[in-house]
């Protein structure tokens, strides 16, 4: 006859004996943004997320991530559309692990908090003719709030500009653009950018060619 502390073995046994389980994905909220999502997908035990992995994965996302609500597999979505925008749900699932009904629950809480703030093609400016890069340093007169503003607001109305950085440093800002050639650059210069306000200096460099531009990746 068994003794009581056999059964209680067994019973432990039993009760943490490895066998196929559903694990739950929650998705964590941000300002009442994103709701939970819950999906239960078989999984065996042994491929099965536990805790500390999961607290593992979190501790790995920046700290703005988290304070965002951000999770590892949020984190893997967005990554996976920075470079397949086009990607499907399914496809999007497949690559992070979740099946396409719970990847669109995280990619429409994504869309709603603003993590991702929209979808666009990159076209190649080469064939609309715009086969030279450009870089515009930019000093101002002074760095004062009305200066910035009034430079801010004017940059955004301009044609022709692909990106605008405030810096910090020698120069306040520094702007891209893509032009057809030196002629063209030549009116964007003396239409556009020579009359923003504040500009005391401008110093330009051309591309030779690009190595790496991350939008065509």
């Amino acid at each position: 006859m068994r003794t009581i502390c056999e059964k209680n073995s067994q019973m432990e046994h039993e009760l943490f004996e490895p066998r196929s389980v559903s694990a739950v994905r929650i998705g964590f909220a941000a300002d009442s943004l994103l709701t939970p999502a819950f999906e239960e997908t078989p999984l065996d035990l042994e491929n099965h997320m536990d805790t500390h992995l999961e607290r593992d994965w979190q501790d790995s996302l920046h700290p703005s991530a988290l304070a965002a609500g951000l999770d590892e597999l949020d984190a893997a979505i967005l990554r996976f559309l920075e470079r397949h925008g086009r990607a499907t749900n399914f496809e999007v699932g497949e690559a992070v692990g979740l099946s396409a009904s719970a990847a669109s629950r995280r990619i429409q809480a994504l869309e709603t908090s603003g993590a991702i703030r929209g979808y666009r093609a990159l076209i190649d400016d080469r064939l609309l003719g715009k086969r030279m890069t450009v870089f515009i340093r930019v000093t101002l007169e002074r760095q004062s709030a009305p200066v910035l503003q009034a430079f801010d607001a004017a940059i955004r109305r301009c044609k022709g500009i692909v990106s605008c950085h405030l810096l910090a440093g020698q120069y306040d800002y520094l702007i891209t653009a893509r032009v057809a050639d030196i002629d063209d650059y030549g009116r964007l210069h003396h239409n556009e950018i020579s009359r923003l306000p504040g500009v005391i200096r401008l110093e330009t460099s051309f591309a030779l060619r690009d190595v790496l531009d991350d939008e065509k990746v």
